[in-house]
């Protein structure tokens, strides 16, 4: 089943957005579909990833941000593409890694409706302050993909709570 068709047979649809889609955003699909999995609801909830920017468009994610995943039992699979307009007409939940990124989805939407879709991920996190980013790893240490890690982690789990709570799965 390809990307597109998964999607519109699941019942919620979540995207995950940063700038290039090879680091944050893919961490967080790769997470979220771990937990969807663990808990059943594969054929319910359809999770992607994408990216403001066309920088990296067709990649894999980073190496880094794979490596570490994969020592958590996360795959990171997903090939990097761009977000665009027409994909707040299929997506329920589009989830901005910081702020930045938000205001450009924001701008981006071209309704009111569209832009109520638009979130911060680390929302979901009732540990995090109010406009808390996962922080962008690229340039730094393999401990940023680690800590991007953790935040998806924190961040998916909350995530997954509101969307048995709201769509009642």
């Amino acid at each position: 089943m390809s990307r597109g068709s998964a999607v519109a047979a699941a019942s919620v649809r979540v995207c995950f957005v940063c700038l290039g889609n090879i680091c944050r955003s893919p961490t967080a699909e790769g997470v979220m579909k771990h937990l969807v999995q663990r808990a059943g609801l594969g054929e319910r909830v359809a999770v992607e990833s994408a990216g403001t920017a066309d920088y990296h468009t067709g990649e894999l994610p980073d190496r880094r941000a794979r490596a570490a995943a994969q020592a958590r039992g996360v795959a990171l699979e997903s090939r990097a593409r761009q977000f665009v307009a027409g994909d707040f007409a299929r997506l329920d939940y589009v989830l901005a890694m910081d702020e930045e990124n938000e205001r450009n989805l924001q701008r981006l939407a071209p309704d009111a409706e569209a832009r109520a879709k638009v979130r911060l991920l680390r929302s979901f996190d009732a540990a995090s302050p109010p406009g808390a980013p996962v922080p962008d790893p690229y340039y730094g240490g393999d401990d940023g993909f680690e800590q991007v890690l953790d935040l998806c982690e924190a961040a998916c789990a909350g995530l997954l709570a509101e969307l048995r709570r709201e769509h009642r799965l």
